[in-house]
């Protein structure tokens, strides 16, 4: 009888563990899939609760929508709209449409709607603002009006909505659990093991798991990184040579910001995208009355590309959610590393305020859509922190130089869609199973691609925390 030596035994035992760092809407949608397959999965979450209260995931809701310029996106986001109705999300999505407004120069939203098209969603095509108000209810005032000289037109795409993000995140997290992921909160990453190391030595460039600051060590095959907009400073910790963010390089020059922008995109294209870079969006909410809530109930998301303005339907608390789709807000405490989200998980109450000029942007947008609704006192804001890239396609695949340690990452503000399926990607980048074409799309260290993006404005720029808003900023807009 052939006895195994303890090591090796050990080392068999440890080829079908992973380890997952981050319980947000990568970590759990890959520990789904990676159970599934037999995995035995270790999820690590750095926060004291998960999911997280403070993740990017962890809000009232987000846009479920196929209407993307990139084909691979729109027929993606399909597969997980099937997927979204299915009895596991118990309800969470809510299929009441989304307008996507376009004028003359938004070449994103034309893109979409031909995609959409082309893959057999059921859209509207609408010409007019009259044709517009179609498709909201009689008794809700809305303004779209068009802008001195565009043509406003737009479509809707009946095969969308809006997702319950938060109570999803709980509900794949308790599946994920009963399918036997032990899932661990108050983790936070301070080191990776590596095979073969001992007496301070290290024998091999593979990763063999990782030690948290607790003290702690969980040994794997196989470490995941997927630790949204704290990867950039995670990596930087684990010490891991990697390409930061190249929009964090130069600072913003109010005096050139048009011309500085579009040499800051050219500029990111054809360099590496590494880990991505950590920004700060904004978000804002208002309390409706039971009354009102009832009225706006049967409003349909509102994307409009152009502003990068977008808002809910009243959620089952009344609460009407909106955020802009901008490349927001860097926070770097120092200059020594990478921008680092400022949460109320870091700096409490201080930590949900939100520049005050975007508090205006969103009251002004607001009114030409819902010209009552922009009057009203604003309930709550919220920077949600993404971790990007400048192409705002993802990262999923293995660092070139550590085996055994693979990142999904760059969520790009509109990873959430696919929880249902986006682990599957993870799980196949795992195995080496990946299609080569989406293997490179998706490479660590690809070079940033020339794509149609869809977000608008200035490239992140610095968080100055004194020109945050005050309570008084909220206040109703009394004429």
């Amino acid at each position: 009888m052939l006895v195994k030596n303890p090591a090796q035994a050990q080392e068999e035992d440890n080829a079908r563990k992973v380890v997952i760092v981050g319980a947000g809407v990568f970590g759990l949608s890959t520990a789904w899939y990676l159970l599934q397959r037999g995995y035995s999965v270790t999820v690590l979450e750095r926060a004291s609760v998960v999911p997280a209260r403070d993740s990017a995931g962890y809000d009232l809701n987000k846009v479920v929508r196929s209407s993307y310029a990139d084909s691979f996106y729109t027929t993606f986001a399909r597969e997980a709209i099937d997927m979204w109705k299915k009895e596991e999300w118990d309800g969470c999505y809510h299929e009441c449409g989304v307008f996507l407004p376009v004028t003359t120069g938004n070449p994103y939203t034309s893109a979409a709607y031909d995609n959409d098209v082309a893959s057999g969603a059921n859209v509207t095509a609408v010409r007019s603002a009259e044709d517009i108000k179609k498709f909201f209810p009689d008794d809700v005032p809305t303004g779209f009006a068009a802008p001195s000289g565009d043509v406003l037109s737009g479509y809707i795409n009946h095969d969308g909505g809006w997702a319950e993000s938060g109570r999803a995140l709980e509900l794949l997290l308790e599946r994920v659990r009963a399918a036997g992921a032990e899932v661990l909160a108050g983790k936070e990453v301070a080191g990776l093991m590596r095979k073969g190391a001992a007496n301070g030595t290290q024998t091999s460039p593979r990763v063999a798991g990782v030690r948290c600051t607790d003290g702690s060590g969980y040994r794997a095959e196989t470490v995941i990184i997927a630790a949204g907009a704290w990867t950039p400073r995670l990596t930087q910790r684990l010490g891991i040579e990697f390409t930061m963010g190249v929009w964090a390089q130069k600072p913003e020059n109010e005096a050139t910001r048009v011309q500085q922008v579009q040499e800051l995109q050219q500029e990111a294209m054809g360099q590496h995208v590494g880990v991505g870079v950590a920004t700060g969006q904004v978000v804002a909410t208002i309390q409706l009355t039971e009354e009102d809530a009832d009225r706006y109930r049967a409003t349909p998301v509102v994307l409009d590309f152009g502003s990068g303005f977008y808002m809910f339907p009243p959620t089952k608390d009344n609460i009407v959610k909106m955020g802009i789709n901008n490349y927001g807000y860097l926070h770097q405490p120092s200059s020594a590393v990478p921008s680092t989200p400022r949460t109320a998980l870091t700096d409490g109450e201080d930590g949900l305020r939100i520049p005050k000029e975007m508090v205006e942007y969103f009251r002004n947008n607001l009114k030409k859509i819902y010209p009552e609704l922009g009057k009203k006192p604003f309930s709550g804001t919220r920077l949600c922190w993404y971790n990007d890239s400048p192409d705002e396609d993802w990262v999923i695949g293995y660092h070139p130089a550590a085996q055994g340690l693979l990142f999904a990452t760059t969520g790009s503000g509109h990873a959430f869609k696919f929880l249902p399926n986006i682990g599957r990607l993870v799980a196949d980048a795992m195995e080496g199973k990946l299609p080569p074409a989406l293997a490179s799309r998706f490479s660590p260290h690809r070079k940033a691609q020339v794509n149609p993006t869809s977000r608008v404005g200035p490239l992140p720029r610095p968080l100055k925390l004194d020109e945050l808003c005050v309570e008084a900023d909220l206040s109703a807009d009394i004429d």
